[in-house]
C-alpha cells in the first residue's frame, strides 16, 4: 500500500490528461510555442509535432502508473528525469542566446509544476517498496 495514494492517482490523472493534450496541440499546431515565444517559425515543424507525439504518449503511461501506483515508479522516475533535463537544456539554450528566455514557459507547464508530485510520489513509492520487501 501506497502512501498518499488518492492524491498521486490524482496527480497523475492529470499528469496524463495534459501530455495528451500538450502533444495532440503540438502535434496540430507545431508553430505555437515558436509564435508565444516571438521566435521565427520552425524550420522542420515536423520535428516539434514529433515530440507532441512523444509527450502524448507519455501521458498513455502516466494512466497506468495511476491505474496501479505501487507499480509505477520507473515510469515516473523516467518521466521526473526528463522533467529535470528538459529544463537544463532549455536553460542552455537560453544561455547560449539560441532561445528566448520567453520559451522557458515551455518549461515550467511541462516540467517544473510536476515536480513536486512527481518527487513526492517516487518517495512515497520508495518506502512501500522498501515496507514490503
Amino acid at each position: 500500500m501506497i502512501v498518499r495514494e488518492r492524491f498521486h492517482r490524482a496527480v497523475f490523472v492529470a499528469a496524463g490528461l495534459y501530455n495528451i493534450g500538450w502533444g495532440m496541440w503540438s502535434a496540430v499546431d507545431p508553430q505555437w510555442l515558436f509564435r508565444f515565444a516571438g521566435m521565427p517559425p520552425a524550420n522542420y515543424p515536423a520535428v516539434f509535432a514529433c515530440l507532441g507525439m512523444v509527450v502524448g504518449l507519455y501521458g498513455i503511461l502516466y494512466f497506468d502508473v495511476a491505474r496501479r501506483p505501487e507499480r509505477g515508479w520507473l515510469i515516473a522516475a523516467v518521466g521526473l528525469a526528463g522533467k529535470t533535463l528538459g529544463p537544463v537544456g532549455m536553460i542552455w539554450l537560453i544561455h547560449s542566446g539560441a532561445w528566448p528566455p520567453s520559451a522557458f514557459a515551455l518549461c515550467v507547464f511541462n516540467d517544473v509544476i510536476w515536480w513536486i508530485p512527481f518527487g513526492l510520489y517516487l518517495r512515497d513509492a520508495w518506502v512501500a517498496d522498501r515496507a514490503s520487501a
